[in-house]
């Protein structure tokens, strides 16, 4: 049983990682409005992943990300966002599985540094609410994303917040044993919660 155990606990850790790789992605990119030539507060701003390992929510966050956004909420149509995170950041509160994170399995850091996302259009879908449709790039795969955000204005300081569901096997996120998506679930939900400040 103590073997067993061991290896839930493990099987855990390893999803989270899954989750933060897409999330990684996903969420930073998600956030994809920001302010007109706005500076990123990487202090108040968080990314996470949320992956289930043997139906047991792991959360996991990314500690370094940047960010390029120009938006105005009365322009939306012409906002831009350019998101990209160090995929060798991401934290499970555990050094040894913070570095298996790096593997070919699951970041292959070592060959994808960066995951990125980069923003096509931006569509208002209620008030303070928005569609940013874009590219999500992962381990080298791109795919077409839509991700829902909700933007709060405190003077010049505009926060975005958002959840985005990704299927981490479309980007080839934990292969191997970790395919199977009975031990470690394929959708991964990308939280984000981004401040940026006008100059």
């Amino acid at each position: 049983m103590k073997a067993l155990s061991v290896r839930v606990r493990f099987y855990r850790r390893r999803a989270a990682v899954g989750a933060a790789a897409l999330w990684t992605a996903g969420a930073a990119a998600l956030l994809a409005g920001g302010a007109a030539h706005a500076q990123l507060d990487a202090a108040k701003s968080t990314i996470v992943a949320i992956s289930r390992q043997m139906n047991v929510p792991v959360q996991g966050s990314f500690t370094k990300f940047g960010a390029q956004i120009d938006f105005d909420p009365a322009k939306p149509a012409a906002g831009s966002a350019r998101i990209t995170v160090d995929t060798t950041s991401y934290d499970l509160g555990d050094a040894t599985y913070n570095d298996s994170v790096r593997g070919p399995e699951w970041f292959d850091a070592k060959a994808f540094p960066q995951a990125a996302f980069a923003s096509t259009s931006i569509v208002p879908t209620a008030p303070n609410q928005y569609r940013v449709n874009g590219n999500l790039t992962i381990k080298g795969h791109t795919e077409s994303v839509a991700v829902p955000v909700v933007l709060t204005q405190q003077g010049a300081t505009q926060t975005f917040d958002g959840t985005l569901p990704i299927h981490r096997l479309v980007f080839n996120i934990g292969t191997g044993e970790w395919k199977d998506t009975s031990i470690v679930a394929d959708e991964v939900l990308i939280k984000f919660h981004i401040v940026v400040a006008h100059k």
